[in-house]
């Protein structure tokens, strides 16, 4: 059973991935531009985190396996619909369709290793299940861009296909059926306020400033996010209960994650670009210059631990969050004749300290919870993290496209977008400063502080 969910996940996060070192490839094929790709990142990761709270309730309602093979099933069918796709708004319809697939497959597998496997084993297994995560990352961008080279862009989504139809023999021979049909009411209503809010939002600044419908966006999404405040009230099981905002730790770590993961979410998109774009790069040398970030985000996760336990989590996210950002704005310097050393050594920092960021934010916004809230502000964390990725690609190319009618020359628009994101990323390091440090830090750091008195 491991198996089929370690598939499931890899197969969502080899696709976050795989897809952008294909983007020049297949903006080639499709008669577009590169940069107005970006729906075809936004509508998978905005897909996912819409439908991700829903996730849950479904499985609870029609079952874990049956569930987990629909998903799977629209997963697969989503490949081929993308691979097939002739027209740029048919290939992000065929986004939307694997979004929704992908959307299931690791809450609902996640789900599936906690209802089956015994307590004692449940933490190993987990564990087992999240080398999906990393594992997708480090072959996603290096497998996209040997299949473009070697064979064309449509095979970056063929290629689910042979693992999803082994996935959904998988799961109705191994997989457990679940009970089905005891599921609390679903508050479709808050569900649908929020999914506007985030949608509009996205829209809005894909529209760009000047677009005289990015101000009815903007409100729309601003009185759809207002309207679910009253409707929480009101409801007995909403969505996302109002208690979670008391917890003054997660709405700063919430906010914080926010702000840093735009910055960073832009990074997996604007780099292949640069390297094929402006430094020449073959689109499978393009993926293998981003192993450094996965390789050495892997193994910088070990750090973590002791680095807390020294500094605290206020101390470690503020200077930390100034890294992260530092290394973004860095890869303005990357041109051509640029020392393939030094690039490499920036693009292992980043990965290093995005990882640990990453770590560090979500132990920061969750620790604090009482088990009732746990779920949800799960879910809720889950829909923040996939909309930041989607609004760091909008942003990070809306930059890019704005410095180059700007200036009329493509390179130093890249350079400005780098140092604009950078500059973003630090900021959020502000957010992390009003932290509630008493709460959440190491009694190692609490006596050290005590002492210092």
């Amino acid at each position: 059973m491991l198996w089929i969910v370690f598939a499931g996940f890899f197969m969502q996060t080899l696709d976050t991935t795989i897809v952008n070192t294909a983007l020049p490839s297949m903006a080639s094929s499709l008669g577009e531009s590169p940069l107005d790709l970006k729906p075809v990142v936004v509508a998978y990761t905005l897909t996912m985190a819409l439908l991700t709270p829903a996730s849950g309730w479904l499985a609870d309602k029609f079952g874990t396996r049956r569930v987990y093979f629909c998903a799977i099933l629209i997963f697969v069918l989503g490949s081929v619909f993308c691979a097939t796709a002739w027209t740029l708004p048919q290939l992000v319809v065929a986004r939307v369709l694997q979004g929704i697939g992908g959307s299931m497959l690791l809450p609902i597998g996640r789900l599936a290793v906690l209802r089956n496997v015994p307590g004692e084993q449940y933490i190993a297994a987990l564990a087992f299940v999240s080398i999906a995560g990393q594992v997708g990352p480090i072959f996603g961008p290096v497998l996209g861009g040997w299949l473009v080279q070697s064979a064309s862009w449509h095979w970056i989504f063929l290629i689910n296909v042979p693992v999803g139809l082994v996935g959904l023999f998988a799961v109705r021979r191994y997989l457990p059926k679940g009970e089905a049909g005891v599921a609390p009411p679903f508050d479709w209503i808050g569900c649908g306020l929020l999914s506007l809010c985030m949608v509009t939002f996205s829209l809005a600044l894909e529209y760009g400033a000047h677009s005289p419908w990015s101000a009815l966006l903007i409100a729309v999404s601003l009185g759809s996010g207002l309207l679910y405040i009253p409707h929480a009230r009101r409801h007995a099981t909403p969505l996302f209960r109002l208690a979670l905002f008391r917890e003054p730790n997660f709405s700063v770590g919430l906010v914080g994650n926010l702000v840093c993961r735009i910055g960073s979410g832009a990074v997996p998109f604007l780099l292949p670009l640069l390297f094929q774009l402006q430094l020449g790069y073959s689109p499978f040398h393009s993926g293998l210059m981003l192993l450094p970030i996965a390789i050495a985000g892997t193994i910088s996760k070990r750090w973590i631990v002791p680095l807390v336990n020294r500094f605290g989590y206020d101390m470690f996210l503020l200077v930390n969050t100034w890294i992260v950002g530092v290394s973004i704005a860095s890869f303005a310097a990357m041109a051509p004749g640029w020392p393939l050393a030094l690039s490499i050594l920036q693009l292992s920092v980043f990965g290093c300290a995005n990882s640990m960021q990453f770590a560090a934010m979500n132990s920061v916004t969750l620790k604090g919870l009482s088990r009732e809230d746990a779920g949800s502000g799960n879910s809720l964390f889950s829909m923040v993290q996939m909309l930041a990725i989607g609004l760091g690609v909008t942003i990070g190319g809306g930059l890019v496209s704005l410095f180059s009618v700007k200036l009329g020359v493509a390179a130093p628009a890249y350079r400005l977008a780098f140092l604009s994101m950078g500059l973003v990323t630090v900021l959020s390091g502000l957010v992390f400063r009003r932290l509630d440090a008493g709460q959440i830090n190491p009694k190692s750091v609490k006596r050290e502080a005590v002492q210092a008195r």
